[in-house]
């Protein structure tokens, strides 16, 4: 069997990212090398510094160059509140809210069973550990409105509350602009079931 050419392989490698197939990726590998070369040699580059020097914050298990991020080091966020996420993404969009100034915890995931994907994997004797440090008063289960987020934010909740760390899980509903008349049946049953007093 004959080897890849590197062409075969830029190609491959770019298919790791999600989301790309083989025809996304082909474009991608051909614009980089007939149009942006540079940008290429940048996206190189990036990469192996981004390998060699980023690695798991000790507190919030997310991304960072030191031990412990800056955001789990600033004294302006509410140590008493910890929200849970399941991605780093997940974290960058709670943080555009604006609305949340306590600190973090990443599982890097969510249960899936089918894919082998456990407690132990997502180590959750981490996040407990994290969640017991005397400190945290509140765990906010924000993981994805999915079957596997639901499972992961209930085995979460049952494993916090035997500790009896309060845990609350944010809601669910219509979307902020929505109208009714256009919304699924299954948002406006949820809408009903978290609606508070106004």
């Amino acid at each position: 069997m004959a080897a890849l050419s590197s062409l075969d392989e830029l190609i491959g490698a770019l298919r790791c990212l999600p989301g790309v197939g083989p025809k996304s990726a082909q474009r991608m590998a051909y614009h980089l090398l007939q149009h942006d070369q540079r940008g290429a040699q940048r996206l190189s580059l990036a990469l192996d510094v981004a390998l060699k020097t980023l690695r798991r914050c000790e507190r919030c298990n997310s991304f960072t160059e030191a031990e412990v991020c800056e955001r789990c080091l600033s004294s302006k966020r509410d140590p008493a509140q910890l929200c849970v996420v399941e991605m780093p993404a997940d974290l960058n969009t709670m943080e555009q809210t604006h609305a949340y100034r306590g600190l973090y915890y990443v599982l890097m995931g969510r249960l899936s069973p089918l894919d082998g994907v456990g407690p132990r994997e997502l180590a959750f004797d981490r996040l407990l550990a994290r969640a017991s440090d005397g400190l945290v008063r509140e765990v906010i289960l924000a993981t994805n409105l999915t079957h596997e987020g639901e499972a992961t934010a209930h085995y979460l909740s049952e494993m916090l509350h035997a500790r009896g760390i309060k845990v609350s899980r944010i809601a669910r509903g219509l979307p902020l602009g929505s109208e009714l008349e256009y919304s699924d049946a299954a948002s406006v049953a949820q809408a009903l079931l978290e609606r508070r007093d106004y």
